[in-house]
């Protein structure tokens, strides 16, 4: 088949068919060159696992964090009182 018939064929001009067919000419010479065999290794799970930790870490640090301003509040009111008892009197 001519370069002419298979553009024709594709719905496409020659200048295009070339360019498509030098694309997919370099896509395979590209799939012959060797490869590391095997999986890649999987480098998300000790990120994710390393995240998750800081993120537990961070929760904790949050709650103690709220809870010390939960009790800076009860000690500020507490004072509070006492000088106001303290004026009464």
């Amino acid at each position: 088949m001519t370069a002419a018939a298979a553009a024709r064929q594709l719905g496409a001009s020659r200048k295009t068919y070339y360019k498509w067919e030098q694309r997919g000419l370099s896509a395979l010479l590209d799939g012959l060159s060797d490869q590391v065999p095997g999986r890649p290794e999987k480098e998300e799970a000790p990120a994710r696992a390393m995240f998750e930790k800081q993120m537990a870490s961070l929760r904790r640090e949050k709650e103690l964090l709220e809870q010390k301003l939960i009790l800076k509040d009860i000690a500020f009111d507490l004072r509070i009182r006492s000088k106001d008892r303290k004026k009464k009197k």
